[in-house]
């Protein structure tokens, strides 16, 4: 064979090793975002939560930092309304929320921290969880402020 077309063929060769290498170095990179992490501030009180890297999850985070008055909300949750609506494409129609959980209401477009398992809810979508400390939010009496912000 022509050692031109010897050299065209290792080129072309290198080129398709380089690709298939940076797209795996993508698919990782992307595994190693599949959740993100936020701080939720409570007075002098610091939680941390792992929220999931879905659409709506990350319509929420695009939001912070954001700073939200929490209410109870019938014995079994947090509540907050949120600025705005956050995108539910791709979400599933509803869930059951455990403790710790943090959702998305959409019909009332509210912000939901859970500090007792509730029945499954149409609407409701699953942001993340609390990584602990619900015992702090769920003592709580009367409105209070939580800052929510998107850790480094």
């Amino acid at each position: 064979m022509n050692e031109y077309i010897v050299k065209k063929y290792l080129f072309i060769i290198i080129v398709i090793v380089l690709c298939v290498i940076a797209v795996a170095q993508n698919n990782i990179e992307a595994n190693e975002r599949s959740t993100m992490k936020i701080r939720i501030k409570v007075g002098k009180e610091v939680l941390t939560a792992t929220m999931l890297n879905t659409e709506t999850g990350r319509d929420f985070i695009s939001m912070l930092p954001l700073t939200l008055r929490l209410k109870d909300y019938a014995g079994t949750e947090k509540v907050s309304n949120l600025p705005r609506r956050v995108s539910t494409k791709n979400a599933p129609s509803g869930y059951g929320p455990s403790v710790g959980d943090i959702a998305y209401y959409s019909p009332w477009g509210n912000l939901a921290i859970f500090y007792k398992d509730f029945s499954y809810s149409k609407g409701l979508i699953k942001l993340g969880s609390l990584d602990g400390g619900i015992e702090k939010l769920a003592g709580r009496q009367g409105d209070f402020e939580a800052v929510f912000e998107l850790m480094d």
